[in-house]
Parts: structure tokens; sequence; C-alpha cells
């Protein structure tokens, strides 16, 4: 098996190679550049399993880099932790809100920010592999459009069934309904944000079964998440 690759985006030297080393003795191949322009052409040339991204980084703006890892097809679905000083709760929302996956603050302890990259990498991998996205207790059968909940058929509509795919796609990822509209309805839809809500209701009923806990968690002024752990 391949190592995971990490690309480090980081303009503070001193802590750049502590978080190298941290993730070279744990197996990653890590890229390291303090530079938004480069990283972006890094990750063109070959996308990683994970970025850790500063919000201040030279050239680029953190959050401008994670705008376009996002657009580019390649790096769409790259998992992107924000590393950064900015501990208000604007800063994190904004940075979840332009894609990021999750957000800490310094300063942070090394081994915690590689636990949490490990358990971003085990959520992600297994549900990208294959024709069936898998998350604790629901299976969606991409190719035969079924889906499972704990062993029993559920019944969703064509857009339901586009949205639990795409939650199923991001474990754990806030979308803003924006950013829902955009992957669920496409760039160009014309469809109003309440529309979100209401298929979101509509998948609540229909995944929601009786004694089992609330697939879908709502996160207050930034969006909707995937959240078994809620």
């Amino acid at each position: 098996m391949s190592k995971p690759r990490l690309l480090l985006v980081e303009d503070d030297t001193a802590l750049a190679e502590l978080l190298d080393w941290h993730f070279q003795q744990e197996g990653y191949d890590v890229v390291r550049t303090p530079d938004g322009e480069e990283a972006l052409l890094f990750a063109r040339e070959a996308p990683p399993d994970i970025v850790l991204l500063d919000w201040m980084v030279e050239g680029l703006s953190g959050i401008e880099v994670c705008r376009r890892l996002r657009r580019a097809t390649d790096t769409a679905n790259v998992p992107i932790i924000m590393l950064t000083a900015r501990g208000e709760e604007e800063d994190r929302i904004r940075g979840l809100e332009t894609g990021a996956d999750d957000y800490v603050t310094k300063p942070f302890s090394p081994r915690e920010l590689v636990a949490r990259v490990a358990a971003i990498l085990r959520r992600v991998r297994p549900a990208l592999a294959g024709q069936t996205l898998v998350y604790r207790d629901i299976e969606l059968d991409t190719m035969a459009h079924k889906t499972k909940r704990a062993g029993k058929t559920l019944q969703l509509g064509p857009t339901e069934f586009r949205l639990l795919r795409h939650f199923l796609e991001h474990p754990g990822r806030v979308f803003s309904r924006e950013r829902l509209l955009d992957a669920v309805w496409g760039m160009d839809s014309d469809i109003e944000l309440r529309t979100v809500d209401v298929h979101i209701r509509r998948l609540r009923k229909a995944v929601n079964l009786p004694g089992l806990p609330d697939l879908i968690r709502t996160v207050r002024s930034a969006g909707y998440a995937l959240d078994l752990d809620a």
C-alpha cells in the first residue's frame, strides 16, 4: 500500500519542519511549501490525499488556496485542515464555508494533529472506494441507486439520493446551503436556498428510522453535515 501523500502549506519554518518530521515518522509522504501559488502547482501535479493549510501563507492566502482547491476537479474532494492563530467563531465558519474539513487553532499538539489527519483519512478513504459508499450503518449503492440503513431499504427521491451521496463522500464535513446547491443542483441552478432545507427535511424523514440517531447535523450559521458522532 502506498504512503498517504500530505501537502503541508505553512510559512513558519520551525513549525513546518516539526510537522514534517512527525508525519514522516507516521509513514506519510510529505510535500512542503510556504507559498500558496506553489501549493496549487504541487496539488495539480500530484493530488494529495490530504492538505494541511495555514491561513496566512506567502503569495495567495490560505482561504484563497482552499477555495481554488475545491474548484479544481482533481482536488475537489481532498480533505483540507486549516491551521491558524485565528480562534474567533466567525473565522472558523468562514474557513469551513470556503471548503475546509477541519480547523485547528495554534498553538496545537503535533501528535493531536497527526491523530486528526488519521481519523479523517479513515473516514474518507473507505467511503470513496468501490461502487458502494458506506458510513456507519448506512450504505448507498451508486450503480443500483439503492440505499440501506441498518439493513433496511430506504425510499429516496432522486434529489435526496444525490444529497445523501454527496454527504457520504464527505462524512463529517459541513456544507453551506450555497455549496450544497452547487454540488447537488449544479453551478448554474436558479433554485432558491430554501429549497435545500426542504430536501434536507425529506432526506431526514427517509433515513432517520425509529430508534436510530439523526444522520444529518444542522450546524448553526454554517449549514449541514453527515455526522453520527454528534
